[in-house]
């Protein structure tokens, strides 16, 4: 569903342009919220339900559970996509990625993760890294 690297421009009123190839997949509506990584997250309607079913049955009186539930629910928006095929970004999470001209698009299957560009090399760079360190994927049965 949603693969790939894309890199695009917010407008001066916060507006970024969702790729094309994505946008069949955000018609039905989507939620965009913060990520875990001072990234943003956009999630077609069908997978934040999903999201939403899974947090609700963490207790809340687990920290964890509480601190997604902000993470996640307090940062949420519904997306509508104009007719240009863009959707509009709220400052309070433009600052939270510090999003501020270019942002990188990065297809993660089900979701899409919005970063600020350099942020986004880095993690990769620390992905690489993680990967190289562990028997994880070999667990997998990826080699």
């Amino acid at each position: 569903m949603f693969w790939g690297e894309y890199s695009h421009q917010l407008d001066e009123k916060g507006r970024l342009i969702i790729p094309v190839r994505f946008r069949s997949h955000l018609t039905a509506g989507a939620v965009l919220t913060r990520g875990l990584d001072r990234n943003l997250v956009v999630y077609p309607q069908s997978a934040w339900v999903s999201l939403c079913d899974s947090l609700n049955q963490m207790p809340i009186t687990h920290p964890t559970g509480r601190a997604l539930r902000r993470l996640l629910f307090s940062g949420a928006v519904e997306l509508a996509l104009d007719r240009q095929g863009r959707v509009s970004i709220p400052a309070y999470l433009r600052d939270y990625a510090a999003l501020n001209d270019e942002v990188l698009i990065a297809g993660m299957e089900t979701f899409l993760e919005l970063w600020e560009p350099a942020s986004w090399r880095a993690t990769l760079n620390d992905v690489t890294l993680a990967l190289a360190e562990t028997d994880y994927l070999h667990n997998l049965g990826i080699e």
